[in-house]
């Protein structure tokens, strides 16, 4: 199914629960999406399939505790050992690490060529030597399995390198564009949510004798969270039909998230503040939504990453 379709759907599943949400963005829009561009034949067949149906999860093994935003700066290694390579490192943040059938893995297989030293790999979580660490206790998206993950000599057939030795960090950037449309609509589906909830609530609450919908102060919060969403949602597909014609959206992609998730942050807030008090009770979805917005801001690249993609992109004209 076409990008939009998925968006559609994403949309909707993160409305309900944005930690089930974004397993499924990182299994499709990451794993499912590099394995479709850049891996062999002998790779798609094998992996695919069990993937669609959802008989293994897959996880996504790029950031480490000191390789952020710099992915150039990665320290897990693979080493050549004739006919298989011999991966080490750590990797955290690891969504689905708990679950997962497979991880893809970005290691050095040349240290000394920088970025032109990244491989991609794919690994099959049963390979001896892998270590999944404590689930992190995050603030939001809890229902989404979050851990580091050690890999000591772990060791990979030569079949199971994903794409060309020394390409790993041309198709992590390739790749960003699809995680970065699909967490755009993880956040319209949170910020969705919470105004639906938030417009609910304003026409059941009464404050003098009257619903507090009543009041221009609450009707200006609505209108300003409803263009804020629609906005955002028309971004997103904007981005998701350019991938889908295989036109660039390295810019679009990163608008959208960019946007996106500074919105659903900015409509999550405005819903506590319309439930007032009770906005900040866990008996009320919105303070869930509020927690979960956070997030979207971080990963996939930060807000200021963002903003980096775009200004180079503008620059270069």
């Amino acid at each position: 199914m076409p990008a939009t379709t998925f968006m559609g759907v994403l949309e909707e599943m993160c409305a309900g629960c944005a930690g089930f949400g974004i397993m499924l963005s990182v299994h499709n829009s990451l794993i499912g999406e590099i394995i479709k561009l850049f891996g062999s034949d002998a790779l798609k067949e094998k992996y695919l399939p069990a993937m669609a149906t959802g008989e293994k999860i897959g996880a996504y093994c790029l950031t480490e505790p000191n390789a952020g935003t710099d992915a150039a700066s990665l320290a897990a290694t693979a080493e050549d050992k004739g006919d298989h390579f011999l991966i080490n490192g750590t990797k955290t943040f690891v969504t689905n690490a708990m679950y997962a059938g497979l991880f893809v893995v970005f290691a050095k297989t040349d240290p000394s060529a920088g970025y032109k030293g990244v491989s991609c790999f794919i690994v099959d979580a049963d390979s001896e030597g892998i270590t999944l660490g404590a689930p992190e206790k995050k603030m939001g998206i809890k229902a989404s399995d979050t851990r580091e993950i050690s890999f000591a000599d772990v060791k990979v057939p030569k079949g199971n390198l994903c794409g060309e030795i020394g390409n790993g960090f041309r198709q992590a950037v390739t790749i960003l564009n699809s995680g970065r449309i699909g967490v755009s609509f993880q956040a319209i589906g949170i910020a969705q949510a919470a105004f639906d909830e938030a417009l609910k609530y304003s026409k059941e609450r009464k404050q003098f004798n009257q619903p507090i919908a009543n009041f221009q102060a609450i009707q200006f919060k609505l209108a300003e969270m409803a263009t804020r969403i629609d906005a955002a949602r028309l971004m997103g597909y904007r981005a998701a039909q350019l991938k889908d014609n295989e036109e660039p959206c390295h810019r679009e992609a990163s608008m959208s998230k960019l946007f996106s998730t500074q919105m659903a942050n900015f409509v999550c807030n405005e819903a506590v503040q319309i439930h007032g008090g009770y906005g900040y009770i866990k008996e009320y979805a919105v303070e869930r939504y509020f927690r979960d917005a956070r997030v979207t801001e971080l990963y996939e690249g930060t807000t200021e990453a963002q903003k980096m993609v775009i200004s180079k992109d503008l620059l270069k004209e």
